[in-house]
């Protein structure tokens, strides 16, 4: 099992979240898709959800609501946030407003867990920080079920390579054998992708830029089945690429994400 045993290096995904009008709906919808457990949490921590698979932590789903705890009027489309992790979220949160990115939610501590915020680099992509203290992200990767891949779809790469680069130490360099994709590294290790979004053509029109999470499972074409089944939508059915077989899809509330089973390497 690909457990994370230390803590994630500064610039790496290392947790994703699902904010939804319907939490106990998505919590269903994700059990049954991908096996994870999760109730909805107490009220200290807003209800937020901390889902499991093989009991270790691997994503969080919440109830969309304001700061103050009400309920938005209107009610924001369900979407997936990507973490990056960091030593120290308040000088990356200095960093990103240094270069051209905005905050959205300011650095909050979270318990003891750690510190949080929410920000946008300047193709309007919206992202989340995270300084571990106590819980330092997803305990299991790589494997069917877990997170496998997280990928910036961006109007802009030239600008973005530049932010992430000066903001949070990300390289981005072109991956060989993929036209037009960039791998982000940091100290020489791949940890995320970037490319254009128009790359995505199954999107809707006018969809801005943003983090996409990639979740591994054993079967593409049967877990789009199961999903269709539940209710979600198919943006992009089962298709191969370099790196395997993958879908882009959408949760019944409308969280976009990817499957993908990878190819062994050549």
């Amino acid at each position: 099992m690909p457990k994370v045993t230390g803590p994630y290096a500064p610039g790496t995904p290392c947790w994703a979240d699902l904010m939804v009008p319907d939490q106990q709906a998505a919590l269903d919808f994700y059990r049954d898709l991908f096996g994870w457990q999760g109730e909805i949490g107490p009220p200290e921590t807003g209800g937020y959800a901390v889902c499991s698979l093989n009991g270790e932590p691997v994503a969080g789903i919440m109830a969309a609501m304001n700061p103050d705890g009400t309920v938005p009027d209107p009610m924001p489309p369900a979407v997936w946030t990507t973490y990056l992790a960091t030593a120290d979220a308040d000088a990356t949160e200095n960093a990103v407003t240094a270069n051209g990115g905005q905050v959205i939610m300011p650095g909050m501590d979270v318990l003891t867990l750690g510190r949080m915020a929410v920000i946008s680099d300047p193709t309007n992509a919206v992202f989340g920080l995270w300084q571990a203290r106590d819980f330092p992200g997803a305990g299991i990767v790589n494997e069917p079920g877990a997170i496998i891949w997280n990928e910036l779809n961006t109007t802009d790469p030239a600008t973005a390579s530049s932010f992430y680069s000066t903001a949070l130490g990300l390289t981005a360099t072109p991956t060989e054998g993929a036209q037009a994709y960039y791998s982000l590294s940091t100290n020489g290790r791949t940890v995320a992708g970037m490319q254009h979004l128009s790359t995505l053509e199954a999107l809707p029109p006018n969809t801005p830029s943003h983090w996409l999470p990639y979740f591994a499972v054993d079967d593409p074409d049967s877990t789009t089945a199961a999903l269709t089944r539940s209710g979600g939508t198919i943006l992009k059915p089962p298709f191969d690429m370099i790196a395997g077989r993958m879908a882009l899809l959408q949760d019944p509330q409308g969280g976009t994400f990817a499957i993908i089973k990878t190819s062994p390497p050549a």
